[in-house]
């Protein structure tokens, strides 16, 4: 016989009544009062041993209700879950009803509880993405591998004016419509003079100085900077050269290649570079895919969203943006006039951001059921085998760290291995790949 009635208030969201027979919450006080009559003090009784009508004259009954409620509520609230097939998502808001509603003792509850919306799958196999283009050109071998001569030279003054590629010791000041801006100003710095490390006009500016000389250099910003009251502006830069140094880069021979690979030949490093350049290639094409591929998931399913998880999703995400941008040594209210935007700007982005989530979660939460994907102990062992080597503790310490996030890492499993699944029985359309440059 169903203890409870369901009422559903919307596609997230359910009223349910359920009641807790008379006897369970005697039995429930009485427990109650022998736990709290351990260790009371009531006069003429040794502890535990005082009367329970005596306990409750002295103590008061409020002590044993609130425990025994403890005891009882939970456990009929399951029960109550169980009878009417719910998957709440949060903790529900519960609230006693009036004692009139109930009988015989009973006690009768009504719980707010937000569920996990109903899903009609629509398709999701054989979605269709773009494949980037992963293999690496002999060009791109050669400029990682210039990259790590450049880092291997020895800097050797030179009494000429500054030329590409030279490191100088400058000082600058750069003024904006003829104010100082943040990170404009610098004194003895070492720098590589070269056009694609400096907004247009500064390294150009420089060509040519010598040691001691002052001058002023124009550049501007480009339209699309990061720092939207710096784009499209005009900038002068005082400079003053103090030392110019000319790279001695080293011979691409084996000896070179022994600085990075043990018993390495330039060969071989031209080899591992090319290894590591295609992971990486591999790794965003991944990024990629995954992105396309659960936008059009996402665009091809309605999908009710519980309000209270999406507000807390867009609370955390807006603290984490405040956390981050306090840990670059930025203000707040500095970031956003930097970036032209406001705070409720910034509220209403990280909203967006986290519906998209919301969605992304309950949808592939429904496709790993449909096609029964799970995480195996295999998949936890070797998941708590990762952490172990990332952190360089032993397995159980990590398991005993993670305590109640072990579900977590359980789900975080099972997202893993839909989405490979997802990308596995999508049609890849291959595209061809610009190298970066």
């Amino acid at each position: 016989m169903m203890q409870s009635t369901l009422k559903r208030l919307d596609p997230t969201q359910v009223e349910l009544e359920f009641v807790v027979p008379a006897a369970d919450l005697e039995r429930a006080r009485d427990q109650a009062y022998r736990e709290l009559s351990r260790n009371a003090r009531i006069a003429g009784f040794r502890p535990g041993k005082a009367p329970r009508k005596i306990f409750e004259a002295a103590y008061g009954t409020a002590g044993i209700e609130e425990r025994a409620l403890d005891r009882v509520v939970p456990d009929a609230y399951a029960k109550a879950v169980a009878e009417n097939d719910l998957e709440p998502v949060e903790r529900p808001q519960v609230e006693l009803m009036p004692a009139e509603e109930a009988a015989g003792g009973d006690l009768r509850l009504r719980a707010t509880v937000t569920v996990r919306p109903e899903i009609a799958l629509g398709e999701y196999k054989g979605l269709e993405v773009t494949a980037p283009d992963t293999s690496v050109s002999d060009d791109e071998v050669a400029r990682d591998l210039e990259t790590l001569r450049r880092g291997a030279a020895e800097l050797a003054p030179v009494d000429r004016p500054v030329q590409a590629g030279d490191v100088a010791t400058l000082d600058f000041v750069g003024t904006v419509d003829g104010e100082p801006f943040p990170g404009g100003s610098a004194q003895g710095q070492a720098t590589e003079i070269r056009e694609d490390r400096f907004i247009p006009g500064f390294a150009a500016g420089i060509f040519g100085m010598k040691a001691g000389e002052t001058k002023e250099v124009e550049a501007e910003f480009p339209a699309g900077y990061p720092e939207a009251a710096l784009a499209g502006k005009k900038a002068v830069f005082t400079v003053t050269v103090h030392e110019v140094k000319e790279p001695q880069l080293p011979a691409l021979d084996d000896a070179f290649a022994t600085r990075f690979l043990r018993d390495g030949t330039i060969d071989r490093l031209r080899s591992d570079l090319r290894g590591r350049l295609e992971r990486d290639n591999e790794e965003r094409a991944r990024r990629a895919m995954t992105a396309e591929l659960l936008e059009k998931l996402r665009s091809a399913h309605d999908v009710p969203l519980p309000e209270s998880l999406v507000e807390r999703e867009a609370a955390t995400l807006y603290e984490d943006a405040q956390r981050q941008v306090t840990r670059a040594g930025i203000a707040w209210e500095d970031y956003l006039r930097e970036s032209s935007r406001d705070d409720a700007t910034v509220r209403a982005e990280m909203r967006e951001e986290a519906e998209r989530r919301v969605k992304t979660g309950f949808l592939v939460e429904r496709i790993a059921r449909a096609e029964g994907i799970e995480a195996t102990q295999a998949d936890v062992d070797a998941e708590l085998a990762s952490l172990s080597s990332q952190y360089g503790q032993p397995k159980d310490q990590i398991a005993a760290a993670l305590g109640t996030n072990m579900d977590a890492l359980v789900d975080g499993i099972v997202r893993s291995k839909t989405i490979e699944f997802l990308l596995s029985h999508a049609r890849r359309v291959e595209a061809t790949r610009t190298p970066a440059s």
